[in-house]
């Protein structure tokens, strides 16, 4: 095999490869290695990457299994971390300037399960200053580009992340949901990320922040990867005290079956407001696949209302006022963007009455959405309203000149999905006539990850998309 064609190979095929001795883990490494050197220049996906030592984890990994050590289902398979989540003596500075040349104390319980699997560290990828929005620029690390769309964004804010993927950068790449943060840059990338339940992986991406609307999830090519590496990723810890027991499923195998006869909502915009009509069309077409493979698919939108202003105001806000007395954020103008440094003023005002009101309309929204899935298996929509744009934009235009809750939050059609904190996933549903990714959303009822899953391997199946890849023009 080419090493041109490794760093296109899946991570079930590469994990299978080195396990039946066809190919090394070294061999893997130095093909990943080279295509890292060549192209994450153009694309500023990884921040942080040490060749000399990915090359000796591979042979510490080689020499493993040589002398018949522990082959873990990930055994010399490379993976990516979130320059947001913390590994031991890497740089742990939340992309801010201010804190520019910090290091982690630990490794995150999803690193230290990635590694013992046998997994290849690879580096670490890029995000936006506190992973405050859904794109991936900061004033300590620059932009991430598109593969697809150079000069345009590639989502956020595991924004680094799935570009490194989309571009053949690594198989598997772990990032982090807060509103959308795992499935926005994977749609806007073309690439597969998963936002599972609550409790399902343990999240330990900030010391001390046990946040009930923020998930670790897996960002692949195909749904196998990222089934397999959810699979490595899930489990109870100790490290998390709102991780859940296992449910004894084999994610990486609960892909088989077929959905015939499964009861599928459509929505064009979850009752969120506009959305690019060349959206909603490819998506609408992607559907259609659902009906071929028998099952039955209706028009249908949950009755939640508009929870931006509960999402705002009772968790984005709020989540962020636990960073208030990280910096002096008003003396920071021009070291760190000026919307994050306007999120901490809007935390000075936010009353606990609106805190409150907020969680109220969670728990009604919760209530609706729990009723509504007992019609239906699956609930499919666009995952965005818009494709990616250029990186100048802070939202798409239509947003121009409405408030800050609104330039971040007004065009996801993802966040509701972290307010009831069930499982959904970004798969690729094709590409607006001037070549720009489009992502289609799959959503499931509370703890249905195994069914959202085998639902987005059976529309894969129906419309596979891995051979498409980006035209780099540094690629080797």
């Amino acid at each position: 095999m080419a090493d041109s064609e490794l760093c296109w190979t899946p991570a079930t095929a590469l994990a299978e490869a080195v396990q039946a001795g066809s190919i090394s883990s070294t061999e893997i490494a130095a093909a990943f290695v080279e295509r890292i050197e060549a192209v994450n220049p153009e694309l500023n996906a990884y921040v942080h990457f040490d060749r000399e030592q990915v090359m000796a984890d591979a042979t510490t990994l080689h020499r493993e299994l040589a002398d018949g050590g522990p082959r873990g289902p990930l055994h010399g398979v490379p993976f990516s971390i979130k320059g947001l989540t913390s590994m031991a003596g890497l740089p742990f500075d939340s992309s801010l300037k201010p804190l520019a040349g910090g290091v982690g104390t630990r490794d995150a319980t999803v690193v230290t399960r990635l590694k013992d699997a046998g997994g290849l560290f690879l580096g670490k990828t890029n995000a936006p200053e506190f992973g405050y929005y859904g794109g991936t620029d900061s004033h300590l690390y620059g932009p991430t580009q598109n593969p697809w769309r150079h000069g345009h964004t590639a989502g956020g804010s595991s924004g680094g992340a799935a570009a490194a993927v989309a571009a053949g950068l690594g198989p598997l790449a772990e990032g982090a949901d807060g509103a959308g943060s795992v499935r926005i840059p994977s749609a806007m990338c073309g690439v597969v990320g998963f936002k599972p339940s609550l409790g399902r992986i343990p999240h330990t991406l900030l010391d001390g922040r046990h946040y009930t609307h923020v998930f670790h999830g897996p960002i692949a090519r195909t749904v196998a990867d990222a089934a397999l590496m959810f699979s490595v990723m899930a489990g109870p810890s100790d490290s998390d005290p709102n991780s859940v027991p296992s449910d004894g499923i084999d994610y990486a195998a609960a892909i088989e079956g077929d959905v015939s006869g499964w009861r599928v909502a459509w929505s064009p915009n979850l009752g969120l407001g506009h959305v690019d009509p060349e959206v909603v069309a490819v998506c609408a077409d992607a559907v259609r696949a659902f009906e071929t493979l028998g099952a039955v698919v209706e028009e249908a939108t949950p009755d939640w209302g508009n929870p931006e202003e509960a999402m705002w105001k009772g968790l984005w806000v709020p989540g962020y006022s636990c960073e208030y007395d990280v910096l002096d954020w008003k003396s920071q103008r021009g070291r760190v963007d000026d919307n994050l440094i306007e999120i901490f003023a809007q935390a000075e005002t936010l009353t606990a009455m609106e805190i409150g009101r907020a969680e109220a309309y969670r728990g009604r929204m919760w209530d609706t959405f729990s009723q509504f899935m007992r019609t239906y298996d699956i609930l499919v929509s666009p995952t965005l309203a818009s494709p990616t744009f250029p990186l100048e934009r802070f939202a798409p235009d239509w947003l121009d000149g409405q408030s800050l809750q609104r330039q971040l939050l007004g065009w996801l059609l993802t966040y509701p999905f972290n307010m009831t904190t069930t499982p959904a996933i970004t798969v690729p549903a094709g590409f607006t006539v001037d070549g720009r990714p489009v992502g289609l959303q799959i959503a499931g009822p509370h703890r249905a990850d195994a069914a959202v899953l085998r639902a987005a391997a059976n529309y894969e199946a129906a419309r596979p998309w891995a051979d498409a890849k980006p035209v780099l023009a540094t690629a080797p």
